[in-house]
């Protein structure tokens, strides 16, 4: 929100509401395209054509200064800008991210815990994001989740909480840990990459096997 001028009519746009679909995350070569309304001293919409504007032509460029739609044109972040006549919104942070290719598993994609083991942990569950260019698919978010066979509860653990992010190579991992209660025959576990979207990318889920034994 951006506000304040000299209040001269009721209709007089003083605040622009913006929002940035995504969070303002893109990958490299997608567009996105903001949401705003123009509001009077009351806090009502008002009729006003916003316009859009990049503060930063090196990363992001605005195709449509009437709808804001803008395109990711290197990895990095950008400002965007809406404005009705003279007034101005804060800048809206648009970071672009590499555009990812695709995920496999990096290691092995199945694992057998003995459980008499000390710490009944199992081995890391690693996978790899690719990016469709030559920038690291660094940051990415990696969920993984886990279904018991046969289904006994909360028999298993993830050490990393579930959800884990890509290092600056576009490796990711997770363990598992055996907590009390019934001997799962096996887990299936599945570790899901999606774009910002929320599309799948090629690749994902992927999915691994731990077995357990005595």
């Amino acid at each position: 929100m951006l506000a304040c001028s000299k209040i001269t009519s009721s209709d007089q746009v003083v605040a622009l509401d913006i929002l940035i679909p995504d969070s303002g995350h893109i990958e490299l070569g997608d567009t996105l395209r903001p949401l705003g309304r123009a509001l009077n001293s009351q806090g009502d919409s008002v009729a006003a054509q916003i316009f859009w504007a990049t503060l930063d032509t090196a990363t992001i460029v605005v195709l449509d200064s009437t709808t804001g739609v803008t395109v990711g044109k290197v990895v990095g972040s950008g400002r965007l800008q809406g404005r009705v006549g003279l007034l101005r919104s804060n800048p809206q942070a648009v970071v672009v991210a590499a555009r990812l290719d695709s995920v496999r598993a990096a290691g092995a994609i199945r694992d057998t815990v003995t459980v008499s083991a000390p710490d009944s942990l199992s081995d890391s569950l690693l996978i790899r994001v690719f990016a469709a260019d030559s920038e690291p698919p660094a940051g990415r978010q990696v969920v993984y989740a886990a279904t018991t066979y046969p289904a006994s509860g909360p028999t298993v653990k993830f050490v990393r909480g579930g959800t884990v992010t890509t290092d600056g190579t576009g490796l990711a991992f997770e363990q598992l840990r055996l907590s009390p209660g019934a001997l799962p025959d096996s887990v299936v576990v599945t570790a899901t990459v999606k774009r910002f979207t929320g599309t799948q990318i090629p690749g994902s889920p992927v999915t691994f096997v731990v077995e357990f034994r005595p």
